[in-house]
């Protein structure tokens, strides 16, 4: 366990929303001098530091902002990555041939669990953040105390102290994380695996790297452990328990949110929840799941319209989720489902989109797109043959909910249904799908008040 106390410790990049606060909170609390490095300048962290000025002044934390410096990274004792920075980062490999440990929030926070037995570790190409929630929804019915955590955003490392033995910890495991978790040879005693698709190729460059990654869950697992995975995902080699789910049996799963992948979501908290408790678990207990922020949230409801904020579809798979549960919204046929209004588009990852497009082509009567992606995707709409999508080309989220009124406006549409869902990342046009999501709250409440009230 890498012990803080009297370390000199460098923390790469702590972000506009504090993203990197937690580990460096921990660091100073348990006697760590911290020099802390950011690429943006002081003025743009202004809030993000504001809760670390009395360290500031007592010079146990240092700063060197707007710009990295190699040095950083070969001096310390140990360096704090966080996990978005890729391997092939030039400090990160300053790093490694320096012979420094580099290690994570993530990292930290695991070597301090107390019960591994009592841990859940969820990954997966989609569906895993949605998948975490119910299972920690599931597990609280059940009159569990449960700390939910990972990627999920915030951190539980600061108050890792107050989880006992007896706890429960669910944690949604990104494959950037489990990728830095690799030299720990650690696994969840509970593994699950939602899926795998193409993903992060900007990140990992080759979806053999990125796989490998996913493996790692299970890679440490022994044999009174559990594996859950859906029937047809090689795995290699488990040692633990490998349990599959039944992906063509969730009918009976009853559910407040849209959607099949959500029945499928749910069955995986179900299965993953049941292995930890070693009891099976009642469907009910995910009838009243509220769903998560940005993921499928119904954010504003204004007759004839419902708007629904899907920020964290930053995938092509995950939006393709997202549009075939509004095209099962109503109960009789998918063409008599309400008309869907579509915003598509963002920050380019080298997925290959195509799918996507021919999908929203064929399923959506507006797609409005935007960002680095949107000149390709809507190219790829309007070449889809005997499609039924509008298709209007916007360069940013404004623009798309400016043109999405004017298309309400202009022709009095029937109950209709406006969904966020870009199926890419947001890095173009903003810091995190969080702050996408948020402005897409914003604006659509701002653009129809005189329709109804917001949920």
């Amino acid at each position: 366990m890498f012990d803080p106390a009297g370390q000199r410790v460098t923390v790469m990049g702590l972000g506009r929303f504090g993203g990197g606060l937690g580990v460096t909170r921990f660091l100073l609390d348990h006697g760590a001098q911290v020099h802390l490095t950011d690429q943006l300048s002081e003025a743009d962290l202004a809030d993000s530091l504001e809760p670390l000025r009395p360290d500031l002044d007592a010079g146990t934390l240092t700063l060197r902002l707007g710009e990295h410096n190699v040095s950083d990274f070969t001096t310390p004792d140990a360096v704090v990555v966080n996990p978005a920075v890729p391997p092939h980062n030039r400090f990160v490999r300053a790093t490694q041939a320096a012979g420094l440990p580099l290690i994570t929030e993530i990292g930290l926070l695991i070597e301090r669990l107390p019960n591994r037995n009592h841990v859940i570790g969820i990954t997966g190409t989609a569906g895993k953040s949605t998948t975490a929630g119910m299972t920690a929804h599931a597990l609280r019915a059940m009159n569990h105390t449960v700390h939910l955590g990972g990627n999920l955003g915030g951190s539980l490392l600061p108050t890792v102290h107050h989880i006992t033995p007896h706890d429960l910890v669910v944690l949604e495991l990104s494959s950037f994380m489990l990728h830095y978790l690799r030299p720990m040879n650690w696994s969840p005693h509970i593994a699950v695996i939602t899926n795998l698709g193409e993903n992060h190729l900007d990140w990992h460059q080759t979806l053999d790297h990125y796989a490998n990654a996913k493996h790692q869950l299970y890679a440490h697992q022994s044999p009174e452990d559990f594996l859950i995975t859906p029937r047809d995902l090689p795995v290699r080699n488990p040692a633990a328990n490998h349990l599959t789910v039944d992906l063509n049996n969730t009918s009976a799963i009853s559910l407040a949110l849209p959607g099949e992948h959500n029945a499928t979501n749910a069955a995986f908290a179900l299965a993953g929840a049941g292995a930890l408790l070693n009891q099976p678990l009642p469907p009910e207990c995910l009838a009243d799941f509220p769903g998560l922020p940005h993921r499928l949230q119904l954010v504003h409801q204004t007759p004839p319209l419902r708007c629904y904020n899907d920020s964290k579809s930053t995938t092509p798979d995950a939006a393709i989720l997202a549009i075939d549960a509004f095209r099962g919204d109503a109960a009789s046929a998918a063409s008599e489902a309400p008309p869907l209004h579509l915003i598509l588009g963002g920050y380019d990852k080298s997925s290959d989109l195509t799918l996507l497009a021919q999908h929203a082509a064929r399923s959506c009567q507006h797609i409005y797109t935007l960002g680095t992606t949107g000149p390709a995707l809507a190219d790829a709409i309007d070449a889809t043959p005997n499609h039924r999508a509008t298709v209007h080309r916007c360069d940013t989220l404004d623009q798309a909910i400016t043109t999405t009124a004017q298309q309400l406006t202009d022709h009095a549409p029937p109950p209709a249904v406006l969904l966020l869902s870009p199926g890419c990342a947001s890095w173009d046009q903003f810091p995190n799908y969080e702050a996408r999501g948020d402005a897409f709250t914003q604006r659509v409440q701002q653009a129809f008040p005189s329709l109804g009230s917001s949920s």
